[in-house]
């Protein structure tokens, strides 16, 4: 992704003070049931912004399955774990782009100490699939959450087409 895409993204996390509307939350529960709603909620405002992006753009392609747009919704909530302030996760999202080996050590290991926020939002994808598989979340959901970030081989199930258009959709916003 080019500098400017990054910029601009750190600076709309910056300035993205408030959480989504209870309202706009409320639409979502023809998609997200109680459980899965509250990981929404838990996600950082930046973050459900990026989210409703994500989902917006797949429901426009004509995208109506149901496990993809839970997944578009809360591919991301494991990063709630973390716990980083904006300009920390800037840091790290230009430290992915500029020197991806050097926080290659960051996702080895336990979260312990300085690094543990690090180590959490490394391991974002696991994170929030295990949260939305507790949430009671279907498989492909959890799958697809775990794989968002997954280098892609090949395309040649259902699942792979699915995740092709998450992570289309992911980088698109």
């Amino acid at each position: 992704m080019p500098v400017r895409y990054r910029v601009e993204q750190f600076l709309r996390a910056l300035t993205a003070q408030h959480a989504i509307s209870e309202q706009r939350i409320e639409q979502l529960a023809k998609i997200l049931s109680p459980e899965a709603r509250a990981l929404f909620v838990r996600q950082a405002p930046q973050d459900q912004r990026h989210a409703l992006a994500v989902y917006e753009t797949l429901c426009q392609q004509g995208r109506t399955h149901a496990g993809l747009l839970t997944a578009a919704l809360l591919h991301d909530v494991g990063k709630a774990a973390a716990q980083l302030p904006p300009w920390q996760r800037g840091l790290f999202v230009l430290a992915e782009r500029f020197a991806p080996h050097a926080l290659d050590g960051a996702a080895q290991g336990q979260p312990r100490g300085w690094r543990s926020s690090f180590t959490r939002y490394a391991r974002h994808a696991e994170i929030g699939a295990r949260w939305a598989e507790e949430a009671g979340c279907s498989l492909l959901t959890v799958d697809l959450i775990r794989r968002h970030e997954a280098p892609m081989r090949t395309c040649r199930t259902e699942e792979d087409r699915l995740l092709a258009a998450l992570q289309a959709a992911d980088s698109a916003n």
